[in-house]
């Protein structure tokens, strides 16, 4: 629960890089009348809030700045986000990858879908460099333009991010009256991303041995197991031999003796089920026992171990398997 381990996957951070790298190159052009390009400026971005950045660029204590020597100008940041129910995944599904440095393997549950609320804001001098800067963008935009992140490298979990441009909105700020001030052009454009929120990815157990229990169910003829009271009886059962109850005649096939204080025993082939306080006699040996009492219970006729051949493989190789077969008894 909260606060029990500390994770943290970077998941907004990259989503705010992301979102940022889509306009990190736009340059600006400038043309003299003939329409032979004249200057080439990288505009520059900045994560900053629109309110704060003007005040920077209006900002004069010495009385020397001018707006045009601080613009093209562009800024963006995240302003909200909220969770999207639309895109919810299944939360009990556990997704795994391996390693590629290390080989281990990780898990993480499903990602949480969230929308990622940003704003872009454009400073210009001139109408001519917003429209020019507008029109490196808007035709990318349909409404949406999708990003491949890779939130997980460990587990090589990557998703599409669909960032949707909501709305472009102009205004005009002035440095100074209206009359005789400097006029800064902003252009405002409103994004939405479809992004994701992963929670801690963990690195489970590898199974190594599957183990496969097959089972007889009780009562049945075909195989009893019984436990005889070792301390009044003789001698020592010999597997395959016809064993019989002295009072009713029953018979069966010794499967299994337990030649110790348990006393435990697998009869097979019966011809009908043993009870307890019956008195059972070996034809070839003669050993001669009572039982103490009948296990119920299902017996475990089988178990099939099954291992990866080479044993040393990790999730990431070339492996096969190899089974080992035990019948009972065991």
């Amino acid at each position: 629960m909260l606060g029990n381990s500390h994770f943290y996957n970077r998941t907004i951070r990259k989503t705010v890089v992301a979102f940022g790298t889509l306009f990190n190159d736009l340059v600006l052009v400038r043309y003299n009348k003939a329409g032979i390009e004249q200057e080439k400026t990288r505009v520059p971005l900045s994560y900053a809030t629109k309110e704060k950045y003007l005040t920077r660029l209006t900002s004069d204590p010495n009385l020397t700045k001018s707006i045009a020597t601080y613009v093209p100008r562009m800024t963006f940041e995240m302003t909200g986000m909220s969770y999207d129910n639309s895109r919810k995944f299944n939360s009990i599904t556990k997704n795994y990858g391996i390693n590629s440095s290390t080989g281990a393997v990780t898990g993480q549950y499903n990602p949480v879908p969230y929308n990622f609320e940003f704003s872009l804001s454009l400073y210009v001098r001139n109408t001519e460099d917003g429209t020019q800067l507008l029109e490196q963008i808007l035709p990318f935009f349909t409404p949406d333009f999708t990003v491949t992140v890779d939130f997980i490298p460990a587990i090589g979990r990557k998703f599409d991010l669909p960032i949707i441009l909501e709305s472009v909105t102009p205004l005009n700020e002035y440095e100074g009256d209206m009359a005789s001030g400097t006029r800064i052009i902003t252009w405002d454009l409103t994004f939405t991303v479809k992004g994701y929120i992963f929670p801690p990815a963990t690195t489970p157990k590898i199974i190594k041995e599957a183990n496969t229990n097959i089972y007889i169910s009780l009562p049945e003829k075909t195989r009893q197991q019984i436990y005889v009271d070792t301390a009044s009886g003789n001698g020592v059962f010999t597997t395959g031999e016809t064993v019989r109850t002295v009072s009713s005649g029953k018979t069966g096939k010794v499967l299994y003796f337990a030649n110790n204080s348990t006393g435990t025993m697998i009869v097979s082939d019966l011809s009908d089920l043993l009870e307890e306080g019956e008195v059972i006699v070996g034809d070839y040996t003669h050993a001669k026992y009572t039982i103490n009492t009948i296990d119920w219970n299902p017996i475990k006729n089988v178990v099939i171990v099954t291992t990866p051949n080479p044993a040393d493989a990790n999730a990431d190789s070339d492996y096969g398997f190899s089974e080992t077969i035990t019948e009972n008894p065991y």
